[in-house]
């Protein structure tokens, strides 16, 4: 034990040495506004720290805007199909709240749990993208944001293939000519059914503690203007009568500054938590939806498989000069047919594992209102 504490600890390694335990973290911090009326946005400097060979340096420090971080999510879903992406903050369109302090604060810590998330995922570390959003420059990050990426930046003669091709398959389903595929995992439906229930849960949870807040707001803001009126009433009484409606107003104002406080404690600490429950289910059912395609996917390679098998046979028995030919192409389409197999199953225990994690991480972030707090709300 004790050699193996010195071995962390001892000065004579390098940060990015080989044998040193290897770590990636990152900072995102100073929110900074940039730009004037609609073209205005928010910038957050975004600081990497870590000893894996792979990166540029031991710390690495660039400019990002909330699109950037979009940019990192819609490419990760793109290609770690049936692997959970941490969930973004939402956007604000208000422009009143979406440069308020308040806001911006939440915002930055939303955008430094979704990104270090990331940055702890085994596979999705591993990214090149990843790399890109946290090491290079703003130009190239510019660069890279604008390519066209994803169904919808596509001709529009490829969306109306695509477009066609999904009345096609709806029309077959209606006419019956094709039997919709269906999961038949009994573990996995009830999973899928506590997901949708839970969603409902804390859909509802959010919508109650979001009442909190703003009472403890709405509250706050009465207490401050009662205490101004009543102290201008002071003002203009006799001496005993004046002093009491001034300390009146005095109690009420700090009352008001009190109730104010909570109510931001509130909210960071027990609604923007929820938040973050309800986006990680969301994210949670896109990873249910990719498993769905590769297990649609994986039942049409298999069905495709069997045909060939069965050809593959007929060529053997009439001793056809395209065995060669048959028997590659039914090797490689049934390891094709294994590998989408091992992706369903895979895709399974990898959205059991992410519940596990991402709820216990955010356990950590929810604190419960006291009492004190929720009779406040009803009184």
């Amino acid at each position: 034990m004790i050699s193996t504490q010195r071995s962390l600890s001892g000065s004579s390694q390098s940060p990015r040495s080989p044998s040193s335990q290897s770590f990636l973290s990152v900072s995102v911090t100073d929110p900074v506004k940039l730009g004037n009326g609609v073209q205005a946005y928010i910038s957050y400097r975004v600081i990497t720290k870590t000893n894996l060979p792979e990166y540029q340096g031991p710390e690495k420090i660039v400019i990002r805007r909330y699109s950037d971080f979009v940019w990192l999510r819609d490419r990760l879903a793109e290609k770690y199909k049936g692997i959970f992406i941490p969930p973004l903050p939402e956007k604000s369109a208000v422009e009143k709240f979406r440069f308020s302090v308040e806001f911006i604060e939440m915002r930055r810590q939303a955008l430094d749990v979704f990104v270090n998330r990331i940055a702890s995922h085994p596979e999705l570390k591993q990214s090149e993208d990843l790399r890109t959003f946290l090491q290079e420059d703003e130009e190239t990050m510019e660069r890279a944001r604008s390519q066209e990426i994803g169904i919808f930046k596509k001709k529009p003669a490829d969306l109306m293939q695509i477009f066609k091709d999904v009345q096609s398959k709806v029309s077959d389903v209606v006419l019956g000519k094709e039997k919709p595929v269906e999961e038949s995992n009994p573990e996995y439906e009830k999973l899928k059914h506590y997901i949708f229930e839970l969603e409902d849960h804390l859909a509802e949870a959010q919508k109650q503690a979001f009442r909190l807040v703003k009472r403890h707001k709405e509250l706050g803001q009465s207490l401050a203007d009662f205490g101004k009126a009543v102290k201008l009433l002071g003002a203009c009484e006799g001496n005993s009568l004046g002093k009491a409606f001034s300390d009146l107003g005095t109690k009420s104002e700090l009352l008001s500054i009190k109730l104010q406080k909570e109510a931001h404690n509130l909210l960071m600490n027990f609604e923007e938590p929820l938040k973050d429950y309800v986006r990680a289910v969301q994210s949670i059912k896109a990873t249910m939806a990719d498993r769905a395609n590769a297990f649609k996917q994986q039942c049409e390679l298999a069905e495709a498989t069997k045909l060939k098998e069965i050809n593959l046979d007929k060529l053997m028995l009439i001793r056809s000069d395209r065995v060669g030919e048959a028997e590659f192409e039914y090797k490689e389409l049934k390891a094709e047919s294994e590998e989408a197999t091992r992706r369903v199953r895979r895709s399974l225990q990898m959205t059991l594992l992410m519940l596990g994690v991402v709820f216990y991480r955010s356990l950590k972030r929810v604190h419960l209102p006291t009492n004190e707090s929720v009779e406040t709300l009803y009184k």
